[in-house]
């Protein structure tokens, strides 16, 4: 019998464990943002060894190595093994990471006791946890792009970025819930490169408060992997693997019968066409996909995002986790800009307006560091600079790198792009520290809060220029044609 309309609600189902995954990526991302100076304090009591900015920079951003660990290895296993088994290996990284991150104590080491060993234990277990982000960042947007209709496409992959947005969010509150009453440990430079707890800190937070913070993950990260036992293999993998029935089963069931049928048409045309060669299609999409991923990263909204508590403190903030949990709401608010805009406005508009907000907002802090403006003056900055970031380079990167390559190398290219993205993210993340501290002349450390905010400014305007000139615009097309898109322009 044939099946005339598709089923929105299969469809929605599907792309709703999907997103969790993205979830799961923002989770994890943004957890250490509650956890890291209860971190540091722990780790500044170790006996045999001196933990500085540079080792806490490193800490608080290992997982970024994993991140391009597993993106690497994304393509070759969702090529060889499927999308769905790739999302199922994630889901299984992400639980061990957070039992271990919240026990790195496990089985080796004594509880509670501080050590060059133990560091070197969490940090395996936080690179853990980043493989399975990189595998969920390139894969979950995707599969979501070849189990979409063209017409709804952008918007569901948008939908991703939503998650990984709510994610962060979510990490924000259950920080925020898990501190309670209790407060940050304070600490002080007693060195150029040294630090130490004050003896009036909260005992509780160093010892047990960042460990209940990482251990929370546990709980969605074993609701996804088994939610994605219950989603099918994405139509397009099978079809490209010669599983032409189950393909089109899977695509009536979202499609309706006659639709899925020219669906899997075009997609047994281009498999037939053309190689699985990278540079099949040219350089030019390689490079721009490439691109786009160092751009998202090197604005520097990451750096934000993980440091939020930190920044808000510098800023005079009483309370930063309050600023923290209203910056996770203004970013909810404006990545559903870009969730209901895309399809309307297309993907080129809010990425050039996006790169514009969020220079007005970077230079907005950095010259509250020039001249001594309220503080609420650079908050507000930092809140016009991150809102920006949601609408435009969060949500539509990942729907230019999931649509924007050919059928035949998506898997290949898109684990390319995302490991360039988790590179720069890795870059950015691990020197922010280091150069918002640095210090010269009359301007002390405001200089370093200058510098930092100088540089993404700047960055921000050359990336809005890069789109301008050579991104293409992608709404309303199919993913089928890109490859005709991109086969006029690889001789131009």
């Amino acid at each position: 019998m044939e099946r005339q309309n598709g089923s929105r609600l299969y469809l929605f189902s599907i792309v709703l464990v999907a997103v969790m995954g993205g979830l799961l990526f923002g989770y994890d991302t943004a957890v250490i943002s509650g956890a890291e100076k209860g971190l540091q304090a722990f780790f500044l009591g170790a006996p045999d060894f001196v933990y500085t900015d540079i080792i806490h920079g490193f800490t608080s951003s290992s997982a970024l190595i994993g991140c391009i660990i597993g993106s690497m290895l994304s393509g070759m296993i969702a090529s060889r093994w499927g999308r769905k088994p790739t999302l199922i290996v994630a889901g299984i990284l992400f639980l061990v990471s957070a039992l271990g991150s919240y026990d790195p104590e496990f089985a080796f080491f004594d509880y509670g006791q501080p050590s060059f060993a133990l560091l070197l234990a969490f940090n395996v277990y936080r690179v853990i946890g980043g493989v399975g982000v990189g595998l969920a960042s390139a894969i979950c947007p995707m599969y979501i792009a070849e189990v979409s209709p063209s017409e709804m496409r952008g918007t569901l992959v948008s939908w991703n970025q939503f998650a990984i947005i709510f994610g962060q969010l979510v990490v924000y509150f259950v920080n925020f819930l898990i501190l309670g009453e209790h407060t940050y440990p304070i600490i002080e430079k007693i060195g150029e490169t040294v630090y130490a707890v004050s003896p009036d800190s909260d005992p509780w937070t160093i010892a047990t408060g960042w460990r209940y913070m990482f251990g929370s993950e546990a709980f969605v990260a074993a609701l996804f992997t088994i939610l994605v036992f219950f989603v099918p293999e994405s139509p397009r993998y099978l079809a490209m693997k010669g599983k032409d029935k189950k393909a089109l089963d899977i695509l009536t069931h979202i499609n309706g019968t006659i639709k899925a049928k020219a669906i899997l048409d075009d997609i047994l045309a281009t498999t037939e066409t053309k190689s699985e060669r990278l540079f099949a299609f040219g350089v030019r999409v390689i490079f721009i996909g490439i691109m786009l991923s160092v751009f998202q990263q090197a604005v520097g909204i990451n750096a934000v995002l993980y440091y939020a508590p930190r920044i808000f403190e510098s800023l005079g903030m009483a309370n930063p986790m309050v600023q923290t949990v209203m910056m996770g709401v203004v970013n909810i608010a404006f990545t559903l800009v870009a969730v209901f805009t895309v399809e309307r406005w297309g993907r080129k508009p809010l990425l050039i307006y996006g790169s514009v907000g969020m220079a007005i907002g970077a230079f907005g802090v950095m010259m509250a560091n020039i001249v001594n403006l309220p503080p609420l003056f650079p908050v507000i900055s930092i809140m016009i600079y991150s809102a920006s970031f949601m609408f435009s380079w969060g949500p539509i990167c990942w729907v230019l790198i999931s649509e924007i390559f050919p059928n035949t190398i998506r898997s290949t290219a898109v684990a390319i792009a995302v490991a360039f993205q988790w590179i720069f993210n890795f870059i950015v993340s691990s020197t922010f520290v280091p150069m918002y501290n640095m210090s010269m002349g009359e301007m002390g450390d405001k200089f370093g809060h200058m510098f930092v905010y100088a540089l993404y400014g700047v960055i921000c305007l050359v990336a809005a220029v890069f789109v301008y000139k050579l991104v293409p615009e992608t709404k309303n097309r199919t993913l089928e044609d890109m490859t005709a898109l991109w086969s006029k322009k690889k001789n131009l």
